[in-house]
């Protein structure tokens, strides 16, 4: 196919996209679809939907439309914007397909067959939008294949996800920054540390090339694929060499996006314990923010602590990359090559995205996108989200309680009514029939608010999970600034799209290239980490840090 059809098809298909967006977009504002936002549980998501495929659509139908009238060039406007746009558009489509109908439905059809069944198999197998997303991306290019228009735009996936991590640094606290970083070093200089002095000592008993054992022990130890191609210079490792250690870093990280969570689960982690563990075992910053989503796509609390151990592990990279270039001297006597400067070493290694992350947080600590103060909440959002909701968990403990009428007998008529209301809006808010009146919504989500806490206050649930529930509903309230909760919607959205992107970049011949003692190797020291390091956190880090 010539340039001038591919563009041709690439215009076509943004405008297509764009219109589809739009089309839905007016069906959900005209209330022709209202019936299905009910029975999908998703009419609180409406307003979000209407917006965002009237801005996303509109901006697909603009650059389709540029595409057809204008010749490329090979300009940044070209390279950047106009090539990756009609696969982000196609992504983006897939995300809001997955976010708003095939999670919501996945949700109805267990509940459906708990009782069949006798358990939850979205709960059991972690079935969000996230792990649902990688599915259908590993579904996608392991079938169809990627679409020639969209394969530029599939790679801004890893991007996009750093563009997350980014945006997640205006959430934390000075507080919160200092105890976790605190823990995470220790946690992850030892870890980090231990695991690439295992596989030096692994690779001398499977007797392979240094240069193998070498990269493969800073992808396994530090961070996954990007360690092994800072570090692949240094160690002078081979192309097949490189193929065999992304190939077993592949094969052990999807693994462990899958098996972390449900892991956790069973042994019924804490968001902060399982967020630490997960930043510690599992092996990039990809794999951990998709297993932390997975363990909890509520809220951002075991994400926000898995990312700061992850950034704290990035943070190793430049002096493992030193210990590995004087290993490899030692081990094979090469002398030959010129010494590594700093700038090689720490400024050419170091990922930028870790100095956006720091950047964000001293914005955030410095008042720029709210109070200093914001992350102890300083606002009330009653509005209808997936932010502002509770966890299926606390959910399921508050209707048993509630369930039982000695509970609640004793409550007075405006207790129950609050009870009742958390129960089935999942959230603190006010009537859903009145949330086009700003003032009555929020004068009757606040009523409920302060009930709650005054229930809470004299001691009036016994229950201690229902007890729990009713805390983290009222946390749930206490937002930040606009600024805060929209840069926390963005940044949702950027890893709902990242990790689709993820699914679509891991095919089976990637994954067929892990193999033989590499494969061995990396197995042993990948089990050895994850178990040594949950071992440690159940026995040191509790509720929270």
């Amino acid at each position: 196919m010539s340039n001038g059809s591919e563009q041709r098809l690439s215009g076509i298909v943004s405008i297509l996209f764009g219109a589809i967006m739009l089309g839905y977009g007016f069906l959900i504002r005209s209330g022709s679809l209202n019936w299905l936002l009910a029975y999908l549980k998703t009419q609180k998501e409406a307003d979000l939907q209407v917006t965002l495929c009237f801005v996303l659509g509109g901006l697909g139908i603009l650059v389709g439309l540029i595409y057809l009238v204008r010749k490329p060039t090979g300009s940044i406007l070209d390279n950047y914007v106009l090539g990756p746009a009609p696969g982000m558009m196609m992504l983006l489509l897939i995300c809001m397909v997955i976010l708003w109908y095939m999670e919501p439905m996945i949700n109805i059809w267990s509940a459906a067959a708990a009782p069949t069944l006798k358990f939850s198999f979205a709960k059991i197998f972690n079935l969000n939008h996230v792990v649902l997303g990688i599915l259908v991306g590993i579904l996608i290019t392991n079938t169809i294949g990627i679409p020639k228009f969209a394969a530029q735009g599939v790679k801004t996936a890893r991007f996009v996800l750093k563009m997350g991590i980014i945006t997640l640094g205006a959430r934390y606290s000075l507080a919160e920054l200092t105890n976790l970083g605190q823990i995470s070093i220790w946690m992850i200089g030892f870890f980090v540390v231990g695991t690439v002095l295992l596989v030096l000592w692994l690779g001398k008993l499977f007797d392979t090339p240094h240069s193998m054992t070498g990269v493969l022990s800073s992808g396994m130890g530090v961070c996954g694929v990007s360690a092994a191609v800072a570090c692949a210079p240094v160690v002078k490792a081979k192309s097949h060499e490189m193929a065999y250690t992304i190939g077993t870093i592949l094969l052990w990280g999807v693994g462990c996006m899958f098996l972390f969570p449900t892991i956790g689960k069973i042994l019924d982690m804490t968001p902060t314990q399982f967020g630490s563990w997960a930043g510690t075992g599992i092996l990039n910053s990809a794999q951990v923010a998709a297993a932390a989503l997975a363990f909890n796509a509520v809220d951002i609390t075991t994400l926000k602590v898995a990312e700061i151990f992850n950034i704290t592990r990035v943070l190793f990279l430049p002096l493992i990359v030193l210990i590995l270039a004087y290993w490899f001297s030692k081990v094979t006597g090469d002398t030959s090559g010129r010494k590594l400067s700093l700038k090689e070493v720490v400024v050419d290694k170091f990922p930028l995205f870790v100095l956006g992350f720091i950047l964000m947080f001293v914005l955030s600590s410095a008042g720029v996108f709210g109070p200093a103060q914001h992350y102890q909440g300083k606002y009330l959002d009653f509005s209808y989200s997936k932010r502002t909701e509770i966890t299926p968990e606390e959910l399921q403990a508050l209707g048993a309680f509630i369930a039982v009428p000695e509970n609640v007998q004793k409550l007075s008529d405006k207790e129950k009514s609050a009870l009742n209301d958390l129960n089935t809006q999942h959230q603190i808010a006010g009537d859903f029939a009145s949330k086009n009146d700003s003032k009555l919504f929020y004068a009757q989500g606040k009523e409920r608010m302060e009930t709650i806490e005054a229930m809470v206050a004299a001691k009036k649930i016994k229950d201690k999970k229902a007890e729990g529930a009713l805390k983290h509903a009222v946390k749930q309230v206490y937002k930040d600034s606009k600024t805060i909760t929209l840069l926390t919607d963005l940044m949702m959205w950027f890893f709902a799209y990242g990790l689709l992107g993820l699914g679509m970049q891991i095919t089976w011949s990637s994954i067929s290239q892990a193999g033989g003692a590499p494969l061995i190797i990396g197995a042993i020291s990948g089990t050895a980490k994850a178990v040594l390091s949950l071992i440690v956190v159940l026995l040191l880090i509790k509720e929270a840090i």
